[in-house]
């Protein structure tokens, strides 16, 4: 098979045996793989650190004839992303990022938008460290990549205005519900300025993460509202949000 050549994002790695490791990984344009890296833990000319979580790299492969599994030739690091384990906070939202990216888009859904989208989040953290605001634009822009980022600043039913003041939501009809269309569907209810602000949001580019400061009110309500629409589309609980709630619980009035 002809070799192939991709820069890369490594997601995670399961070590194999004594010395193998599975490594899975995305790139801008041959999505989301997954590769088998003979001898890596023992390695260090061909693959050395460059493996690791959240690694930026040139990966260098050849895919095999049958399975899913791809054959790993050899990794050039490109940036190892050591800010990121600053703190555990920061540790686990880059976790969380990684594996979000993995659970909400399939081999087929993945472009170059998703992997500039998980760079510039990775690269925001490795160099800033963990905020809420960086956590909730890259959970509203990975829904809308996706395809399911709910309406926000218009009736998901009859698409009319919506009033001033709390609002009705509910993700599973779709986003916010005028009062009319509400019908006791609503989950929550989230203030018509908290929509405003993430629907200018999704007005911005998908690779800034500088620069973003929202109310306590937004950080909130916007947390409830990105929660309940991710639980609506996610097929699995995520290890990562577990462990990241440990460290930086959903904020409250």
């Amino acid at each position: 098979m002809k070799p192939q050549m991709s820069s890369a994002i490594i997601l995670h790695h399961i070590d194999y045996g004594e010395a193998d490791r599975i490594v899975t990984f995305l790139t801008p344009d041959h999505g989301r793989l997954k590769g088998f890296a003979r001898s890596a833990r023992k390695s260090r000319k061909r693959f050395g650190a460059a493996l690791e979580p959240f690694a930026e790299v040139r990966l260098h492969w050849v895919a095999r004839s049958s399975g899913d599994l791809i054959t790993l030739r050899d990794a050039e690091l490109v940036n190892l992303r050591s800010g990121l384990r600053r703190d555990l906070e920061t540790l686990s939202l880059a976790s969380y990022g990684c594996e979000l990216t993995e659970v909400l888009f399939d081999e087929s859904g993945i472009g170059v938008e998703v992997f500039q989208l998980l760079q510039a989040f990775l690269d925001h953290l490795d160099s800033v460290g963990y905020s809420v605001e960086a956590r909730l634009l890259m959970e509203i822009r990975m829904l809308s990549l996706s395809g399911y980022v709910p309406h926000l600043q218009h009736c998901a039913d009859c698409f009319g205005p919506l009033h001033a003041g709390p609002v009705g939501f509910s993700a599973a009809a779709d986003g916010s519900l005028c009062q009319a269309c509400d019908g006791g569907r609503a989950t929550l209810k989230i203030d018509r300025m908290t929509l405003g602000t993430f629907g200018r949001i999704l007005l911005t580019s998908m690779t800034n993460f500088a620069d973003f400061k929202l109310s306590p009110r937004s950080r909130h309500e916007g947390q409830l509202l990105l929660d309940d629409a991710l639980r609506c589309h996610l097929h699995r609980p995520l290890k990562s949000l577990e462990f990241l709630n440990r460290f930086s619980p959903p904020e409250t009035d």
